[in-house]
């Protein structure tokens, strides 16, 4: 039978059985409406998982609360396709709202890797002996007196290629990364 032939007796039937609990009221109502509340709640957000949350939350909501509905404002079908299309409004604006919020998180993103890729162009255009010895010092955990030993240079060699190395490793940082809001031009 279609939801529109329904008289408005079996509404408020249907409104005090669910306001005594009767869990055969809600699979009921759930078998005759489940349809509608999906469609309308996958028509407006286009997305299959949220129009099966919109209806979970839809029927929760009638069965949690079905003293909101007022038999005199019209059908049954009419309030739950309220409740549906309302549920389905407030999650597209709580989802356009996270979207807004992540071209920051993108562009952080974007920025670390920029960052990253500079860094590995940078070492691997530095000259052969400023590589072996941030390879040491960094990759395999020596501190400058074992770098020095290994590469077979002085301490005072291996301290400059070292520092030299990380001041050049330093500056992809700062190559092209715009200042942050607020910070000083």
């Amino acid at each position: 039978m279609a939801g529109k032939d329904v008289p408005p007796r079996w509404d408020r039937k249907m409104q005090q059985r669910l306001a005594r609990g009767e869990a055969a009221a809600l699979g009921e109502l759930y078998d005759r409406f489940a349809s509608l509340v999906h469609g309308l709640a996958h028509r407006v957000l286009g997305a299959e998982e949220a129009a099966d949350a919109v209806t979970r939350e839809v029927f929760t909501h009638v069965w949690e609360h079905p003293e909101t509905y007022d038999p005199g404002q019209g059908p049954l079908r009419t309030w739950i396709a309220g409740l549906t299309h309302r549920a389905a409004v407030r999650r597209l604006r709580d989802r356009e709202e996270r979207d807004r919020s992540r071209p920051e998180e993108l562009e952080n993103t974007v920025r670390r890797a920029s960052v990253a890729a500079r860094a590995d162009f940078i070492v691997h255009s530095m000259p052969a002996p400023l590589r072996a010895a941030l390879d040491l010092a960094y990759s395999r955990r020596r501190d400058y007196r074992q770098t020095a030993a290994d590469l077979g240079v002085t301490e005072e060699e291996a301290r400059r290629r070292l520092r030299l190395g990380l001041q050049l490793v330093s500056t992809a940082h700062d190559a092209g990364t715009p200042p942050e809001p607020g910070g000083a031009a």
